[in-house]
C-alpha cells in the first residue's frame, strides 16, 4: 500500500493552483471538471511527476471551515512538504511574499518552518538530516 492522493481544502481552486505552482513550485497533474465549478485539481512535485498527488480540494463541505479555522488557530499544519534546505527555502519563499507563522526551528535532526498558503491553511516545510 502507498499514498496515491492526499488533499488540502481550499476556498478558491484557481488561487490555490497559482500559489502551489507559481510560488511553491509544484506542477499541475490533473484538472478535471466535476460540475458546479468544482474540479479534480491535483499537483505533484516536478521531481516525482508520477508520485503522490496533492488534491486542491474545494472547501464546500460544512465541516471544513470550522476544521480549518481550528487547525490555523492552534498552529497545526494541514500538510508537510520535504525540502533540501529549510532556511534557503524560507528565504526564497519570503522573497515571493510568503508569510511564515513559524520561523525555521531545528529539533535534533529535524528542521521545520510553517507558512500560510493564502488558501486558509498552514503548511510545514521540513528537512530531516540523516
Amino acid at each position: 500500500m502507498r499514498i496515491h492522493v492526499t488533499s488540502v481544502f481550499v476556498e478558491d481552486q484557481e488561487q490555490a493552483l497559482r500559489f502551489y505552482t507559481e510560488v511553491l513550485g509544484f506542477v499541475k497533474k490533473n484538472d478535471v471538471p466535476l460540475g458546479g465549478g468544482a474540479r479534480w485539481l491535483t499537483v505533484v512535485s516536478p521531481e516525482a511527476p508520477d508520485g503522490t498527488e496533492l488534491l486542491l480540494e474545494p472547501s464546500g463541505h460544512p465541516a471544513v471551515p470550522p476544521y480549518k479555522t481550528a487547525l490555523v488557530e492552534d498552529g497545526i499544519p494541514a500538510a508537510s512538504f520535504a525540502v533540501d534546505d529549510v532556511r534557503a527555502e524560507v528565504e526564497r519563499l519570503r522573497g515571493l511574499g510568503v508569510v511564515f507563522t513559524q520561523e525555521p526551528l531545528t529539533m535534533g535532526q529535524v528542521t521545520t518552518a510553517v507558512l500560510d498558503d493564502t488558501c486558509g491553511n498552514l503548511i510545514q516545510i521540513v528537512y530531516v538530516a540523516g
